[in-house]
């Protein structure tokens, strides 16, 4: 989209020139100026007296795109979102000329287009190619109502192995991580106030957006974040999940479900279209637990019979202490909650740890498996 009193006046469509005459741009024995390549049937409904699409079928259509693109390049922009062009708004040819305007340029532009409202795989399949990232949702602000819905989206998009990105330079986005001091929607002046999501909201919205690789976009004032904030968005992990893992996908065989109303909520798992084995967390009094019980409020245990104080495998929960053979990620230890430890036996030991040492086999140890 694009809005100007008048066109910045490049020279002929087949020169490179960026020498600005401050003319009208003639072609075809006539002058063009803005109100003769703007289509005023095709502009934002957010601000309809503003933006509005350009005429990329005339030469002085893409003469004007070439202008205004050449012109943030000399400013040094290095990254442009184009609105109302996706989504609801699709736009594919005028898509394809600003990106193909950009690969003219002497200097890389990233290319973001939005909106992302009823944006599907199919919608994306044609475009991947020639934008950057390109937005998938509606907007995305700090309740709970917004951010749920992009389960769902990121779910579509994983299937359809878009989040790999086309060659490595396509990406789903899944829009701003509303954190830290704010406005409300819609307003750019204030007043400002902080986040509505909780903690645990933004971190299992920042989890979300590393697995689907969305870019990572902080939509807060960074004048005033805070060391929680700034731990969360710059977690080691995290990032590492966001810019190096592959295929990442939904697994859809184990689930969450609310068994009270006091938001208590059991695993369940689902092998019926999955050929291996998988491990889930169920309460201990389910039938189907088959010899697992709690012995204490942190200890759970498997045993040949239900309260057997020598049971074979318990798993507990606890901190890890400090051990030589720790593993520290960017100067971070990882930590696990809960252990599968053995008990009275040194023959094995399934551990939650990330550690790749094997070590004896000690609850409160650092490690694997120890065989």
């Amino acid at each position: 989209m694009a809005s100007a009193p008048r066109p910045s006046t490049p020279a002929p469509p087949s020169s490179t020139s960026t020498r600005y005459t401050g003319k009208a741009y003639v072609e075809d024995g006539r002058q063009w100026t803005a109100s003769d390549i703007g289509l005023t049937h095709r502009t934002c409904a957010w601000m309809s007296n503003g933006f509005m699409s350009v005429n990329t079928d005339a030469g002085a259509g893409r003469a004007f795109l070439r202008s205004l693109y050449r012109q943030y390049a000399d400013w040094g922009v290095d990254f442009v979102k184009l609105d109302c062009i996706f989504g609801t708004d699709y736009s594919p040819k005028e898509i394809m000329a600003v990106s193909e305007t950009l690969k003219e340029l002497e200097r890389p532009v990233i290319l973001s287009i939005s909106p992302g409202t009823e944006v599907t795989p199919a919608l994306a399949e044609n475009i991947t190619q020639h934008v950057d990232m390109y937005r998938i949702t509606g907007d995305d602000w700090d309740s709970w109502k917004d951010v749920r819905p992009h389960f769902d989206v990121a779910r579509s998009f994983a299937d359809a192995n878009k989040i790999t990105g086309l060659r490595g330079r396509s990406w789903p986005d899944l829009d701003m991580l509303p954190f830290g001091r704010l406005t409300d929607a819609g307003v750019n002046q204030g007043p400002h106030r902080s986040t509505n999501l909780t903690f645990d909201e933004q971190l299992t919205q920042m989890v979300l957006w590393s697995m689907a690789k969305s870019p990572l976009m902080y939509g807060g004032d960074l004048r005033h974040l805070n060391d929680d904030t700034f731990d969360l968005i710059t977690h080691p992990t995290l990032l590492k999940i966001n810019h190096h893992t592959k295929n990442n996908m939904e697994f859809g065989y184990i689930h969450s479900e609310r068994t009270s109303e006091r938001n208590e909520h059991s695993g369940r798992s689902d092998l019926t279209n999955n050929g291996g084995t998988v491990l889930g967390l169920a309460t201990c009094n389910d039938k189907n637990t088959g010899g697992w019980h709690s012995s204490s409020k942190d200890h759970i245990c498997r045993g040949f019979g239900i309260q057997n104080d020598n049971a074979s495998f318990c798993m507990s929960k606890a901190k890890l202490l400090p051990t030589s053979d720790g593993v520290t990620m960017s100067g971070v230890e990882d930590q696990a909650k809960f252990h599968l430890v053995g008990i009275d036996t040194n023959d094995g030991c399934l551990d939650a740890s990330v550690s790749p040492m094997f070590s004896t086999c000690e609850q409160h140890s650092n490690q694997k498996l120890d065989t």
